[in-house]
């Protein structure tokens, strides 16, 4: 079978292409990269939030194809069953897909309010009560997570495809100096400081400054 190939967007505004991306690195797939150009509509509906579930990322896999983030988080789990993206137990897997289910069709207005952009770091950035409502939504579900299942992850001891369905808003709570609780603040650490976080992290600051057309858009 032929290498796997994931196909993504920018990796400075690409919250959904992250997450898809973190799933194949967590899951120890081998895997090549395809990056779609600023001006591709997949990468626009993408940057501008048009949708959650869309043709990017995708993850061709031999004669396999899975575009839907969700879906490629459950296809990892089933061809890399050892890696652990969803809790071994039944009743936190279902917890599990619940919360990762809220974030891929919720917190509309925080996704729109504080876009993802990892190269930027806005001080005193003024939260409206919207956002404030589904960042404190999202706190809740962390620190019910961390205190259900000992942490440091949100489902225990390794991070799997919870922690990559919030890894993009981890970097939007450091990049909109969002105030958060210390367990909260210890959450958003240890996930930046995983590895492939890192990776990705250094790839979206060598990014040209500006896309075309986004920021205007945001």
């Amino acid at each position: 079978m032929a290498k796997p190939v994931l196909t993504i967007s920018s990796k400075n505004y690409g919250a959904w292409s992250l997450r898809g991306w973190l799933m194949c690195r967590l899951a120890g797939l081998d895997f090549s990269e395809k990056i779609i150009p600023p001006d591709d509509p997949a990468m626009k509906a993408e940057m501008l939030l048009l949708s959650s579930s869309m043709l990017v990322p995708s993850l061709q896999h031999g004669s396999v194809k899975v575009w839907d983030t969700l879906a490629i988080g459950e296809y990892l789990n089933e061809i890399k069953p050892k890696a652990g993206l969803l809790p071994a137990d039944a009743a936190a897997r279902a917890h599990c897909r619940a919360i990762c289910g809220e974030m891929h069709s919720g917190f509309a207005s925080m996704r729109g309010a504080l876009p993802m952009n990892i190269k930027a770091h806005f001080t005193n950035f003024k939260v409206w009560s919207r956002a404030q409502a589904d960042i404190d939504r999202i706190v809740a579900i962390w620190r019910e997570c961390l205190k259900a299942y000992g942490g440091p992850f949100l489902f225990g001891k390794q991070p799997g495809i919870a922690d990559a369905m919030y890894a993009p808003v981890v970097t939007r709570f450091l990049s909109y100096d969002v105030a958060l609780d210390s367990t909260s603040a210890t959450y958003c650490k240890r996930v930046m400081e995983l590895p492939a976080m890192k990776e990705w992290v250094a790839a979206a600051k060598q990014e040209p400054e500006e896309i075309d057309e986004l920021d205007a858009e945001f």
